[in-house]
């Protein structure tokens, strides 16, 4: 999928996003995610012109949301890369990933796993049918995230400070530049093995595709945007 030119849609693949007025439908291929039964406000996305071309942008102000992609089932993990390009408008320097009332990101980008829960820890098994049960929602087993950080060094990995069942790849850090677009390529089998490969030698089917921003924990604002998502 791409923002901003035509792809078709196969198996595997992205939907084009609009109309963005859809997103509250159900049944439509790009759909609002947040928490369980989430009471916060919700992070707004929007197409927007960025010189000649429309891309997503992202705004996070005291916020939580995402936009997610699910995907047919059985969709192979292995042999699949994203890619994309994105850019920060307006960072958040109270972030800290490390801590659970600094976990915010202006951007992220993450691909959901269909792990067996079998392989999940005893423990944190039992916290996830807990979860699932409370929320009625199907939480994934294995979520990896590609994230926009203003303090961590690009190619840190850490856990999520809320749940071991996101784990996180720092991409762009605190010398990236503000409002300059950087490209991305991820190959999922590897990062997934990167990050999971302590629970899983095998490499799941994904799930789907979610593009996300918060800002909530620190009370704070961000702006960014995203364009060329390409699953293939």
């Amino acid at each position: 999928m791409a923002w901003g030119c035509a792809v078709a849609a196969g198996p595997g693949r992205l939907a084009p996003l609009a109309p963005l007025t859809a997103i509250d439908r159900p049944g439509t291929p790009w759909q609002r995610a947040g928490l369980p039964r989430q009471t916060k406000p919700w992070t707004t996305f929007s197409v927007v012109t960025a010189g000649t071309e429309p891309v997503l942008q992202v705004d996070a102000d005291n916020s939580y949301g995402n936009l997610l992609h699910l995907l047919p089932e059985g969709t192979p993990g292995t042999g699949r890369h994203l890619s994309w390009r994105w850019r920060v408008l307006q960072g958040n320097p109270a972030a800290d990933l490390l801590r659970k009332d600094g976990d915010d990101t202006p951007i992220k980008v993450c691909a959901m796993f269909d792990m067996p829960l079998a392989a999940v820890p005893f423990f944190e098994r039992q916290l996830l049918r807990l979860a699932r049960e409370r929320s009625g929602e199907p939480l994934p087993t294995a979520t990896v995230c590609y994230v926009w950080d203003a303090k961590l060094a690009p190619g840190t990995s850490a856990d999520n400070a809320f749940t071991h069942r996101m784990r996180m790849i720092v991409l762009q850090g605190p010398q990236s530049p503000l409002k300059a677009w950087q490209a991305e390529h991820r190959d999922l089998a590897a990062d997934f093995l990167r990050l999971f490969g302590d629970e899983s030698r095998a490499v799941p089917p994904v799930l789907g595709i979610l593009v996300g921003a918060d800002a909530d924990n620190t009370h704070a604002q961000s702006q960014a945007q995203v364009t060329d998502l390409v699953l293939h």
